[in-house]
């Protein structure tokens, strides 16, 4: 491994010097899903492989308190890529990085560590996992002013061929960038809801994934500004129409096999499957305040447009929590099962860590796929999500104790100053008749 690791630190110090990059992003995500980024000259990277490159972790959201502010950023080699939009000299390029402690150890407040931390417990139990997310979002022709209404740059529909000068160029300059960068696109295509858009994301390992899934937000909103544009990964900009969601395609796999296919069996699911899906099932509510954590996630899961409300399961229902995709004959490696809940404006890492963590602890605890009779509702707010996430031990376990309790502190700081504000439907509604 650490040959491996060698290797791919000399390729990074050679590619720099061969294209004469003079910027090296380091980034990072904090608690809320928010990408932090430092930037470093080409002769620091040998002491940031090395050692990592010191910041003050008391200025990032969650990750420390001011009196054990130090921390450090270890760049990973494997996730270097040169930036395209930065293609005149000098250029620059980035890779993410994991955050440590001063002694070296992980930082227990850096959610890639809390991904990782799960998918070793898979490992442990034999699997390795693989995400597929489809990301959908809005775009807005004007940027957002207070008190302004957003103006989609469309008034198309779900899958509708709009104007070349604006989704299609859109769609084909962000997939150039992200897979100039390593970010391979399985499908691209117009949304339910006008200025909405949807890209799919091929499949790759569960951290990759979530690598991905943040490199993907920043190079929707670079090419935006490009174009003219403000890119949205809000969950439900409008009442009128639908929401953006994450629907997230899970598989496990032991070695090259997949172990949610049983032929045979029910939609070819497999008990290990099936057991996947009912520990998702059981700790739905609890994991809510991870995959849906703004006040206007709940908009969307409540706001029809196929969000899913309630904890159901199904093959064919598309506003159920968790679809199983129809098998397709001699494609045993697609097997699969969907969640529909996250939206594109989660964490990735901790999502994840907490529907993966909710999997497994079915598959380990036997737990039985019961036919859908009377769901139990999601949260519909995210106060009642907060109150769920603080009863689970699960959910606990899932992030450790640092980002647990960081979670529950901010949400309900921002559930309280929500809560408090007076709203334009309430000043529509009383105003001309109180």
């Amino acid at each position: 491994m650490e040959q491996e690791i060698s290797k791919q630190e000399e390729f990074v110090l050679r590619t720099l010097e061969e294209r004469s990059i003079r910027f090296v992003r380091l980034w990072f995500t904090d608690v809320l899903g928010f990408l932090k980024s430092v930037a470093i000259a080409p002769a620091e990277l040998d002491g940031a492989f090395a050692e990592g490159i010191g910041f003050d972790g008391s200025a990032i959201e969650g990750f420390a308190r001011v009196t054990e502010s130090d921390m450090l950023a270890k760049p990973d080699a494997s996730t270097f890529s040169v930036l395209p939009w930065r293609t005149a000299a000098p250029g620059a390029a980035r890779m993410f990085c994991d955050i440590a402690m001063p002694d070296g150890s992980p930082s227990s407040a850096d959610p890639r560590a809390v991904l990782k931390k799960v998918l070793n417990r898979a490992a442990d139990m034999g699997y390795t996992c693989y995400t597929h997310p489809e990301m959908e979002f809005f775009l807005f022709k004007n940027a957002p002013v207070k008190g302004e209404a957003p103006i989609p740059v469309d008034q198309g529909g779900y899958f509708d061929h709009t104007p070349a000068a604006v989704g299609h160029d859109f769609r084909r300059q962000a997939i150039t960038m992200l897979e100039a960068m390593g970010v391979s696109v399985e499908f691209s295509h117009h949304e339910g809801a006008p200025g909405q858009q949807e890209i799919d994301l091929r499949y790759a390992d569960a951290l990759s994934t979530a690598d991905n899934i943040m490199t993907f937000r920043h190079v929707i909103k670079e090419v935006a500004l490009d174009q003219g544009f403000h890119a949205s990964f809000m969950p439900k900009p409008f009442t009128e129409h639908p929401g953006s969601g994450m629907h997230t395609h899970f598989s496990l796999f032991k070695g090259e096999a997949n172990a949610f296919y049983e032929e045979g069996a029910p939609d070819q699911l497999s008990a290990i499957g099936r057991s996947f899906v009912a520990g998702i099932m059981k700790h739905a509510r609890e994991v809510t305040a991870i995959t849906n954590q703004w006040v206007n996630s709940y908009k969307r899961l409540n706001g029809g447009g196929e969000a899913p409300a309630f904890v159901t399961w199904g093959k064919n229902d598309r506003s159920a929590m968790v679809r199983i995709p129809a098998y397709k004959p001699k494609k045993e490696n697609s097997t699969r099962v969907e969640v529909r809940s996250p939206d594109s404006a989660c964490n990735p890492y901790l999502a994840f860590a907490v529907i993966l963590t909710a999997g497994l602890t079915g598959i380990e605890k036997g737990y039985k796929l019961e036919e859908p009779s009377d769901p139990e509702a999601l949260p519909t707010n995210l106060e009642e999500a907060i109150i769920a996430m603080e009863a689970s031990a699960l959910v606990r376990e899932a992030l450790g104790a640092d980002v647990f309790e960081y979670v529950l502190r901010n949400k309900r700081a921002e559930w309280d100053d929500y809560r408090k504000q007076v709203s334009a439907y309430e000043l529509d509604r009383y105003l001309p008749v109180l």
